[in-house]
């Protein structure tokens, strides 16, 4: 098991700085997802830890142990890559095993290993297939068996889905959670999809411009945003933002209500509807704040019985329980402390 820290940790290419001054701790057996927008430094900040690149600045440690500097084939770290990067002459048996027969790894440590990771990841009637008779999900399997066979101290993935169609992907969601779970290796997961972020990860450290602009659990980041950013990247729909003076008001799109709760105090939005999606579990309301021409689009989350008493073109009052409104300052982006309610 590994504990993986970063310090100061800076990256320049010239004049582009990539990533600037992270910190960051992994603790043992965590599962911590690195999120954020193309160009935001993720896959730089990968690519230092795994080796691949050089810090211009700070430093890197695995269990208390400075690595930064070490190559690749030093550190027990194991990648998967969205490419899968399987070798196409060889068999999936050989693909898997490629890494301990480059280290020399004794022939009968190897059937153990081999037989162990392919039981853990279902893949026992592949094993003599080549990569082009593969499903994209069984490449995925055998690209995450072949880095489990080398027992390393941490894993690293970079964007392991994305190559994936939406049904398979959701599927191998939850395998890699299980996979995590049952081996208790310490992870850290690099993707631009919130959605694979919030339903894998432990912890999740939002990225933008090479710096961490939040890191906390799922819910942290969904319930009480640390600014604007992130209101707006975390969440699909994204949080409402509502233009208050030198104030903007967050809100969840669950959190506009077609009638006043009760027993809460609540703020009055009148919202024109322009746009009903019906989507089955719950229908989104499109629209715009009445008489504020320059608002922003406005998404409302309804269950379907409710959202079918609107129309399109009216304008109909929303109410949001205080509570649920989060405030941020409108020069900085950041969120005013203590403002949980308004």
């Amino acid at each position: 098991m590994a504990v993986l820290e970063t310090r100061g940790l800076h990256k320049r290419f010239g004049k582009i700085v990539a990533v600037d001054g992270i910190d960051l701790r992994i603790a043992d057996g965590e599962m911590l997802a690195v999120l954020g927008p193309s160009g935001c430094g993720k896959t730089t900040l990968m690519r230092m830890i795994a080796g691949l690149e050089q810090p211009t600045s700070g430093d890197i440690f695995l269990n208390d142990v400075r690595i930064t500097g070490v190559p690749p084939r030093r550190r027990n770290v194991a990648m998967v890559f969205q490419s899968y990067a399987l070798y196409p002459h060889m068999s999936v048996l050989d693909n898997i095993l490629f890494p301990l027969r480059c280290r020399d790894v004794p022939e009968e440590s190897q059937k153990e290993k081999l037989e162990r990771v392919s039981r853990i990841l279902g893949i026992e009637n592949l094993l003599e297939r080549s990569p082009i008779r593969l499903s994209g999900g069984q490449k995925q399997r055998v690209a995450l068996a072949r880095a489990l066979v080398r027992d390393p101290e941490l894993f690293i993935f970079d964007e392991p889905l994305s190559a994936l169609d939406a049904q398979v992907r959701s599927i191998a969601r939850a395998e890699l959670r299980d996979l995590h779970e049952r081996t208790g290796i310490t992870t850290l997961y690099v993707t631009h999809d919130q959605l694979e972020a919030m339903g894998l990860a432990d912890r999740i450290a939002v990225l933008k411009d090479g710096r961490i602009r939040q890191l906390g659990t799922p819910q942290e980041l969904y319930d009480d945003p640390a600014d604007l950013f992130v209101a707006g990247f975390i969440g699909n729909p994204p949080m409402n933002l509502f233009d208050r003076g030198s104030r903007i008001w967050g809100v969840r799109p669950e959190h506009l209500l077609p009638a006043r709760p009760q027993a809460e105090d609540a703020e009055i939005i009148k919202i024109q509807v322009d746009q009903i999606e019906f989507l089955g579990v719950e229908r989104l309301v499109y629209g715009f704040e009445v008489d504020r021409p320059e608002s922003r689009r406005v998404v409302v989350r309804l269950p379907p019985a409710d959202g079918s008493m609107l129309r399109q073109g009216e304008k109909r009052d929303f109410y949001v329980p205080r509570r649920r409104i989060r405030q941020f300052d409108a020069a900085t982006g950041r969120k005013v402390e203590g403002s949980a309610s308004a």
